[in-house]
């Protein structure tokens, strides 16, 4: 349900004024502004879908991420699960090679990257990073060697659960609770990280159990990353990190990717049936409609940035959209190429511009490097 323009206004811009903007459009054109998890893979599926059109309906295509300032862009790989013996395996496969095609398909705006120095080469070519992140560590179905051949298909980063348990790790659950099943990690969930840390692929903490989250503490030699998550303490969600995580994964020197979802970052978000939302998971992406009329304004994305630079510093955060995988957004949040509404905001809180170069994308390049 689109925004009436006066109200949107009054969410977004009226609080941020014009010079902020210009000085945020201003920086995307210079920094690298790194994307770490967009669900936009599942677009890229369907055969009449055009990646290089601007789109009315969705978050991400390439006009928009040339609108948004945007350098690098990570595309999730995922199935709804639990999945049956090999349609895992089967349906990441295909999603790395959808995305292999489209970035061939599409050379002139795009390049595939799988290191920091990549990311760095493209934004100097002009062009946008394509990095590809394996969303569910069920993909591999229990195999390292299914693990070592996504990462030299590219994947770098590894989610280790998704909204259910897999047989080696317990998840958060999304929108229930789940029971423990394993209390952490399994034995062979440890070897995962252990192969993950040898292969220089980053270990992704979003949508894992608190248990899992400190059992992967104990057992990764390489920084962390959740790759779209937000913060407990503004919004007490259980898909967000508590102060003790963020502190954790600082330590670690890694980073948490702000999740946009107003469904994890609004403490006044209305519950939506999880029937509903998993329904509307697996409707056609161009025909989704919103789920609920509820208005979250752009200052309460902005307080999880701030509050984890407050907590830990501006080494230690980043952007997670999880664009083309929500139903609802903040207003002034609407696609990628808002994006710059983000950033003029965080200049009028008074960050500096070295600082919010490292939000937008130098931290996340920073891990890469430290785990390559």
């Amino acid at each position: 349900m689109p925004l009436p323009t006066g109200l949107l206004e009054s969410l977004t811009m009226t609080t941020v004024p014009n010079t902020f903007l210009v000085r945020a459009k201003n920086l995307h054109r210079h920094a690298i502004v790194v994307d770490t998890h967009c669900d936009t893979t599942q677009r890229l599926l369907q055969s009449d879908w055009d990646f290089s059109a601007h789109h009315d309906d969705g978050h991400v295509d390439i006009p928009r991420l040339r609108e948004g300032g945007i350098g690098g862009v990570f595309l999730a790989v995922y199935a709804s699960g639990p999945v049956e013996a090999g349609a895992g395996i089967a349906a990441a496969r295909t999603q790395i090679e959808r995305i292999h095609q489209t970035v061939r398909h599409h050379d002139a705006s795009l390049t595939l990257a799988r290191t920091a120095d990549d990311v760095r080469h493209a934004k100097a070519g002009g062009k946008i990073a394509v990095l590809i992140g394996i969303e569910g560590g069920y993909l591999i179905e229990d195999s390292l060697d299914v693990l070592r051949e996504f990462h030299e298909r590219g994947a770098a980063y590894l989610t280790l659960t998704h909204a259910f348990h897999t047989s080696w790790a317990d998840s958060s659950g999304v929108h229930e609770e789940l029971p423990p099943l394993h209390g952490g990690l399994t034995d062979f969930g440890r070897e995962v990280v252990r192969e993950l840390n040898r292969l220089g692929m980053m270990v992704d903490v979003s949508h894992v159990s608190d248990d899992t989250f400190w059992d992967v503490m104990e057992t990764s030699s390489a920084p962390i990353i959740a790759s779209h998550s937000s913060c407990r303490v503004v919004s007490p969600h259980r898909r967000n990190l508590s102060d003790e995580m963020i502190q954790a994964v600082a330590q670690s020197g890694g980073v948490v990717q702000i999740n946009f979802h107003a469904g994890f970052v609004d403490p006044t978000f209305p519950p939506i049936d999880p029937q509903v939302i998993h329904e509307w998971w697996k409707s056609d992406p161009t025909d989704r409609q919103p789920l609920t009329d509820h208005i979250t304004s752009l200052s309460v994305l902005i307080d999880h940035f701030d509050h984890v630079i407050r907590l830990v510093g501006p080494d230690h955060v980043g952007i997670g959209s999880d664009f083309d995988g929500v139903p609802a957004l903040p207003a002034g949040m609407e696609d990628c190429s808002k994006l710059p509404n983000l950033t003029a905001a965080l200049l009028q809180r008074g960050y500096s511009e070295e600082d919010l170069k490292k939000v937008l994308g130098e931290n996340v390049l920073r891990v890469m490097e430290q785990c390559q």
